[in-house]
């Protein structure tokens, strides 16, 4: 008769660097698990025959596959299956929010945690990563090549599955490194740039070109990338790199940054090595942070970082409906992170150098839920009230960068700019050119991008096909 197996209801703890001395350093925070970790909690799953853990990966992983792999010390197989569906694994175990994905699914977690599939990835990534990612194998060349425009979670994933498949792929990126925003948006201490740029690197092994400091819709159009360089398709994968403002008095004021703008000069152009590195960003001794998601938190993180006295976290809502990640919110409060609930901005105040001095706020109390699900928040007359800062970050959301659409004629986008793709395939209105990620859906997860890309690769391997 077969032993009933022993179900260990908890998540093996992830270690983590001390807050105290974190908070300090742009070092990973999570320090990734042991073998012995990992082995046990890769034995924690049920593998149940339906495998509900499946439905929730967008890039289709075989979730209970490489699980079993990694539970018997296989991590050179678990990562091979892995890589089977994702070419950024190392990103994925780091960044991407697995509670609301493959993990919401874990039939392990309805009475007790969910096995920690994310921290298992990781692990089998880094594995990879210390011993040598082997070549990958494609078909057969194909005499088709197509274009891939820019080099975020969707490009970079797109081109994977499509040099795999044979096509000759070109990404053009119009920043000095590849990675997109996985490079300038997500800070060292949560996916050191070291991980991105060795998964790039498998990318060029499966001989993806990748061109640096070319901007599409300035030394070329998609239209001329089909017509004068040859390109049989094209994909769009530009992200939402156009920082939204709250549009109040004094927003133009100095000492006020973008979380776009802030988290680029800290990540990708190393202002906190000044002057070392010739990018100076200027922080003050109290940051204001605006908004309650996964950029809001790296921004107040960041700030503390680089030496900020305070930094707070002032967002409309409650606690409760903060949208970034629960781990994020823990690990920023560990940090000394300060939040400001129920509370918004009506103008920030400055003095005669144009200088921030402070910030005006209003506070708020909770409706009745708006078209987001989450209740709406509606101000408190007679609650206004200065806070003490000066510098303030606004991290409520980007957009589309609208150069290329507006450079590609008969290319139909929404109200928001954000280009229109068929959800299925990632088709545009223009035949042969296909998008997917945040340039389509406005900012989300780095998953949601990678599942896009992977759906438009599909569709254009389909496309040229029949071409």
């Amino acid at each position: 008769m077969t032993e009933k197996k022993r179900i260990v209801s908890t998540k093996n703890p992830m270690p983590t660097q001390d807050p105290s001395v974190r908070a300090g350093n742009f070092n990973e925070v999570a320090l990734g698990y042991s073998e012995e970790a990992v082995v046990a909690e890769a034995n924690r799953c049920l593998h149940c025959k339906n495998e509900p853990c499946r439905q929730g990966c967008p890039v289709e992983i075989d979730i209970p596959a490489f699980i079993k792999l990694a539970a018997q010390g296989d991590f050179k197989g678990a990562i091979g299956k892995i890589k089977e569906k994702n070419a950024l694994p190392g990103v994925c175990g780091r960044v991407c929010p697995q509670e609301n994905q493959c993990e919401k699914y874990c039939t392990l977690g309805k009475k007790h945690e969910p096995v920690a599939i994310g921290r298992i990835e990781r692990y089998c990534a880094d594995w990879e990563l210390a011993h040598g990612a082997p070549i990958p194998e494609t078909s057969a060349p194909k005499d088709k090549k197509v274009a891939i425009v820019g080099s975020g979670p969707s490009g970079l994933t797109c081109a994977a599955d499509l040099a795999k498949r044979g096509y000759q792929v070109t990404i053009f990126e119009a920043l000095h490194v590849a990675g997109g925003v996985l490079m300038y948006g997500i800070p060292e201490f949560r996916l050191p740039k070291a991980v991105v740029q060795a998964e790039v690197q498998n990318l060029k092994k499966l001989g993806v070109d990748i061109q640096v400091n070319a901007v599409v819709g300035k030394f070329a159009t998609v239209d001329e990338l089909r017509k004068e360089f040859g390109f049989d398709a094209v994909f769009i994968g530009t992200g939402a790199g156009l920082p939204y403002f709250m549009n109040i008095p004094g927003e133009n004021a100095c000492g006020v940054y973008s979380a776009n703008e802030f988290l680029t000069r800290t990540n990708l152009m190393k202002a906190y090595l000044f002057p070392e590195y010739d990018t100076p960003i200027r922080i003050g001794r109290k940051v204001a942070v605006l908004g309650g998601g996964n950029v809001a938190m790296d921004s107040a993180r960041t700030a503390l970082r680089l030496g900020a006295e305070e930094s707070w976290i002032v967002y409309r809502r409650s606690r409760v409906e903060l949208p970034a990640r629960h781990e994020e919110v823990e690990h920023a409060a560990e940090e000394g992170v300060q939040f400001k609930f129920l509370t918004s901005p009506t103008s920030i105040l400055y003095n005669d150098d144009y200088w921030v001095t402070g910030m005006e706020c209003l506070e708020y109390e909770l409706g009745e839920p708006d078209e987001s699900g989450r209740r709406r928040p509606v101000p408190i007359k007679g609650s206004e009230f200065v806070i003490d800062v000066d510098t303030v970050v606004v991290a409520i959301g980007q957009g589309p960068n609208p150069l290329v659409p507006r450079t590609t004629e008969g290319l139909a986008c929404n109200r928001r700019g954000n280009i229109i793709a068929d959800g299925e395939t990632g088709a545009t209105s223009l035949p042969g050119i296909f998008a997917g990620g945040d340039v389509v859906t406005g900012a989300a997860t780095v998953i949601l991008a990678m599942g896009a890309g992977k759906t438009a690769a599909r569709a254009i391997d389909a496309y040229l096909a029949h071409k």
